[in-house]
Order: C-alpha cells, then sequence, then structure tokens
C-alpha cells in the first residue's frame, strides 16, 4: 500500500500553500492518510494487454468539496509511453459528472486499467499522474501535480510542460508516482507452433516404376511367331531398359509372366500359360541379351484380371453387365459359361480382348532411388531448388537437416512454385518456428485459398491465432480441436491451471510458472537441455529463492543462445537481480 503524495504532511502543507491551490490546502494536512494499491504489484502479460486494478482510499474529512482531481494511469517506457483511460474525482459542492468524495465519509474507488501490449512495454512501469482544479487561486485550470513531493509545476517548469519536448516528457515522468514495476512477460513463451501440424511431404526414397511389353500368341499354342519377337512396344522396352542399366540410383527386376485367355479347359490353360512363360523368357534373352540382365518365368493360367482391365477400358456394349457377371462368379468354368452365353457381346470379346490374353508379358519393374538427405541439404545450401520438386522440397525441409532459414527458404520456393496447400501450410509452420507470426497467419490463409480445408489447417490457424495475440479470432477453429490445442487457447486467456493439467513439457512448465506452482514447473522440464529450458529454470529459481541455481541456469541459457544476456535485463522476473545476487 502506498501513499498518494510521498512526502511529510508538514511539508505539503508548505508547498501546497505557496502554490496558491486554495482548495488542496488543507487536503494536504491528511494526505498521508490516502493510500492505494495496486494489483498485480508487477503487471502481467494476458491476452494481448496489460491489466491492473488499482484501488484509491480516501479518508474522512480529506477531500475539499470543490476540488476536482483528474488521474490518469500511465505505462513508461524507454523511449515512450502509453496513457490509460483518465479517471476522474470530485468534491461534493463541484459542478460536474465525475465520482464524488464525500468530505465527511472519504471512500475507496478501484480504477480498472487495460493497456494494449507493444513489444517496447517488456522494461516499464505503471506510473499515477494527477492534476488538481481548483476555483480559486493558481490552479483554476488542471494542473499537473508531483506525487512524489506534493508541489506543482514552478513557472520555468510550466513552461517546459507547455513545449511538449523531450523536457516534458522527463518532467511528467518525474512528476509522476509509480505503483507497479514491470511486465511479466513469461505468457508469450509458450510456443504455440510445437502444436501445429505440417502435411506429409508424399515423398518416397525409393519409387517403383513398371514398364510393360507383350509377347502375343496365336489361339492355343506357346510358339512364338517371328514378327510376334519384334514390336515397337518391344523396341522401347529394351532401350529403357539399356537406359537404366548403368544408372547407380536404379535397380532393374525383369521377370516374363505366361498367360492364357479364359477360354478353353482350365488345366489346358494352365499349361498352355507356363509353355509360353518359357518360350517367351527365351526371346526376352535374346532381346536384352547384350545388357546381360537376369531374367525370372512364371507362369499364371487364364488372365482374369487382364480380361477385366481389357473390358473396362473397352467400348464394346454392355460391357458393364460384363464385369458385373465376373464379380458374380468365382469359378473359371462358371465365368467363362455365362460370358459365352452373352451371345450378343460374345463375337466383341472374341475379336477385341481375348487375343490380346494369349502372351508372355515382359515385366520391368525398376526400383528408383532418390537423392539422399545430404544430396537434397546440399541443393537447398546452394540456392539450386530448381533441381529439387514439390516432394523433396517439402521432405528436405522436415527431416531436420537444414537450419531453420534454410528451411524457410526451400519451403518459400515450393510455395512460389507450386502454390499448394501442403506448400503454404508447412511453410506457415516454418515462419511460426521463427516466431513469425504475421507471415505464418498469411501462409495458412494462402493454403485455405489454394483450396485447403483439412483439420490441420484448421489446428494451425486456431494456434497462429493464439500466437497472434487474436485470441478471439482463434476461437473459431477451436471447437473440434485437440485437448492440447484447447489448453493452448485456455493459456492464451490466462486460465494456466487447467492449461497446466493438460499440456505437457516446456508449454506445461510456463503454464505452471504462471500458476505458481514452481515444483510442478521444474518437473515439467526436467529433462529438457534447451537454452529455453534453462532460462525459464532460472525464473523459477528466483522465483524461489535460489540465485546459486538462477546464476547457474541463467549462464547455461546464455551459452547456447546469446540473446538471453541481452532479455535478462529487461525481464521482470530477471533484471533486478543481474549485477546483484546474479553476477553474469
Amino acid at each position: 500500500m502506498k501513499n498518494l503524495f510521498k512526502m511529510s504532511a508538514v511539508l505539503a502543507v508548505v508547498v501546497l500553500t505557496l502554490s496558491g491551490c486554495n482548495c488542496f490546502k488543507k487536503m494536504a494536512k491528511h494526505q498521508d492518510e490516502v493510500n492505494l494499491t495496486c494489483t498485480p504489484e508487477v503487471l502481467v502479460l494476458n491476452d494481448g494487454k496489460v491489466d491492473a486494478d488499482i484501488t484509491v482510499t480516501f479518508p474522512e474529512k480529506y477531500f475539499n468539496a470543490k476540488a476536482v482531481l483528474k488521474v490518469t494511469p500511465v505505462i513508461v517506457f524507454e523511449g515512450g509511453e502509453v496513457a490509460g483511460t483518465t479517471q476522474y474525482f470530485q468534491g461534493s459542492k463541484v459542478d460536474d459528472n465525475y465520482t464524488v468524495i464525500e468530505k465527511k465519509n472519504g471512500g475507496e474507488y478501484t480504477m480498472h486499467v487495460t493497456f494494449p501490449y507493444d513489444d517496447r512495454m517488456a522494461c516499464s512501469e505503471l506510473q499515477l499522474r494527477a492534476e488538481i482544479k481548483c476555483p480559486k487561486g493558481d490552479c483554476k485550470e488542471f494542473t499537473l501535480v508531483n506525487l512524489n513531493t506534493g508541489a506543482i509545476p514552478t513557472e520555468e517548469e510550466a513552461a517546459i510542460l507547455a513545449a511538449d519536448g523531450a523536457e516534458a516528457l522527463a518532467l511528467k515522468r518525474a512528476f509522476g508516482l509509480t505503483v507497479a514495476q514491470g511486465i511479466n512477460t513469461l505468457q508469450r513463451d509458450i510456443n504455440y507452433s510445437t502444436a501445429m501440424e505440417a502435411m506429409e511431404s508424399g515423398y518416397k526414397n525409393v519409387i517403383t516404376e513398371v514398364t510393360k511389353a507383350n509377347y502375343v500368341y496365336e489361339i492355343n499354342s506357346s510358339r512364338l511367331a517371328k514378327k510376334a519377337k519384334t514390336s515397337e512396344e518391344l523396341t522401347a522396352f529394351q532401350q529403357k531398359a539399356a537406359e537404366q542399366k548403368d544408372n547407380d540410383r536404379i535397380k532393374q527386376n525383369i521377370y516374363v509372366n505366361g498367360y492364357a485367355s479364359p477360354d478353353g479347359p482350365e488345366k489346358f490353360n494352365d499349361k498352355l500359360s507356363a509353355a509360353r512363360s518359357e518360350s517367351g523368357k527365351k526371346a526376352a534373352e535374346a532381346l536384352l541379351e547384350e545388357l546381360g540382365l537376369t531374367l525370372d518365368a512364371a507362369s499364371y493360367g487364364e488372365d482374369w484380371d487382364g480380361f477385366k482391365e481389357l473390358v473396362a477400358a473397352s467400348e464394346i456394349e454392355d460391357k458393364e453387365l460384363i464385369l458385373s457377371v465376373l464379380n458374380s462368379y468365382n469359378s473359371s468354368s462358371e465365368r467363362e459359361e455365362q460370358i459365352k452365353n452373352m451371345s450378343q457381346v460374345f463375337g466383341a470379346l472374341k475379336k477385341e480382348i481375348l487375343p490380346q490374353l494369349r502372351r508372355a508379358q515382359l515385366v520391368n519393374s525398376s526400383d528408383i532411388s532418390g537423392k539422399t538427405d545430404d544430396e537434397m541439404a546440399a541443393l537447398v545450401r546452394e540456392g539450386k531448388f530448381a533441381e529439387l520438386d514439390e516432394k523433396e522440397m517439402l521432405h528436405i525441409a522436415s527431416t531436420g537437416k537444414l537450419s531453420q532459414a534454410e528451411k524457410i527458404a526451400v519451403l518459400e520456393a515450393a510455395a512460389k512454385e507450386y502454390k499448394s496447400v501442403a506448400a503454404y501450410n508447412n511453410l506457415g509452420v516454418a515462419y511460426a518456428e521463427a516466431g513469425e507470426g504475421e507471415k505464418a497467419a498469411e501462409a495458412f490463409a494462402n493454403a485455405v485459398k489454394a483450396g485447403g480445408n483439412a483439420a490441420a489447417i484448421n489446428t494451425n490457424l486456431a494456434l497462429v491465432n493464439l500466437m497472434n495475440g487474436e485470441t478471439e479470432a482463434a476461437k473459431a477453429y477451436t471447437a473440434n480441436a485437440s485437448s492440447e490445442v484447447k489448453a493452448l487457447a485456455a493459456a492464451a486467456e490466462g486460465n494456466y491451471a487447467q492449461a497446466q493439467s493438460q499440456l505437457e513439457g516446456y508449454n506445461a512448465a510456463v503454464a505452471a510458472t504462471m500458476n505458481a506452482d514452481y515444483t510442478a514447473a521444474k518437473q515439467f522440464i526436467a529433462n529438457d537441455t534447451t537454452a529455453e529450458a534453462d532460462y525459464l529454470r532460472a525464473v523459477i529459481a528466483t522465483k524461489q529463492g535460489d540465485m546459486a541455481t538462477a546464476t547457474a541456469e541463467l549462464k547455461s541459457a546464455i551459452a547456447k543462445d546469446a540473446s538471453y544476456a541481452e532479455r535478462c535485463k529487461k525481464d521482470v522476473n530477471l533484471r533486478k537481480y543481474i549485477g546483484n545476487e546474479i553476477q553474469l
């Protein structure tokens, strides 16, 4: 609790008498009984703003019936200040609509003040500034009063105030009474990006590419005619195998499968497909002889799968009926019988479909290995983004092989080139990880414009709004969010007990610290060796009065991240100890 005027009653009488502010002369006799409290004494950043309740208690027989007191809360910081809402108090004989303070009874009044947070406020003070007004004397208009001495400006000081420059700002601050020191900004350390969801790249280090060509036989025959051994399809197959042979990233698996068309006896067709497999293998070995490749052969009997595929791709009338029949029967003989009974289409089948199934199929299943992670990382560092496709870009950004700046660079390139939902979304996550909240929000908005409506994007939109202090906007996306996201929303609104109960790790530790549950906070980060965890442990240690631990943890944090050396000098949790109990 503080006195509104920090001086003795005798001095106050002298000053105010000399000042000529007649209505305050008697008030000064009891000024030492005017008290105020500020809750909290150390301001706290919460939900993008700073709130405090300042309670002023006026004693009995204090407030002059003709006086008006104008009180303005001001947050003061290096390079500027922000004024809050002014509160007016008046005596009972003043003809205005301000809060009336009865001289006989006095009274207690609470001012709730709210300031939108500005990064410059991290190292700041909350002051009260007062102006007085009397119907007679030197204060007929509102006049600034020094709340530390009770004096009003001298003629020289009045001239400085009228000039309204840097000197005026300094003088106003000297006249103000500090009621709260600094702002605890620990809420801003909550890491929303850890709960954001990056989309899968779809990248596979090894992909399988299949090339096919067919040796076609006459009905019931396993002997290949000379003309059947040459075709554009077979030539293209041989050329591709040759092109891939010396590529270290490609492993070719070549085999021949023998088939029979599904007409005729099943046992006969099984033998026929086996014979076609062998003759087809010999033809393929001759085709690929110069490549020195090994071939495997197998037979599969009647080719019902091929039959379905060809029918589905054809223009045959009633093809849907044919496919329905195939799906209705499992037995080859029943299928064949039912198909032959469809006399209106069987002729077309015999002419267009069945001849293509009398074959030995040559298959090259090539396993193609992509770039290694190290190769992709090198291309990123060289700025050769054009040599990476989208999946490679998204993949290398997810591996941990890149610095944060490199990760952002490759994702920016992916978003610019492909304009895909995944590229924009993952870029937004990367921006958020780097603390670039506004850029992250823009990237997620672009993901939505690109057609994204996945749960991951809604989650990320909720979290980026929380990150940017837009808690109301975040609510549009949290209805179906995970318990972690809802807990982070609770933390953003200052509900640290709920957040602590549902979070884990570092974020839970921040919530527990804000909840003054320091034992739990330390447990949450017991195994966390990051710089941010060391710094938080230093803050916790100061709150528990353990300066040896605070010093050790802060030194560890600075060794890992030099930026903490400057931050601790402005942090209200630490700055008063720096150079005293904590020697860096």
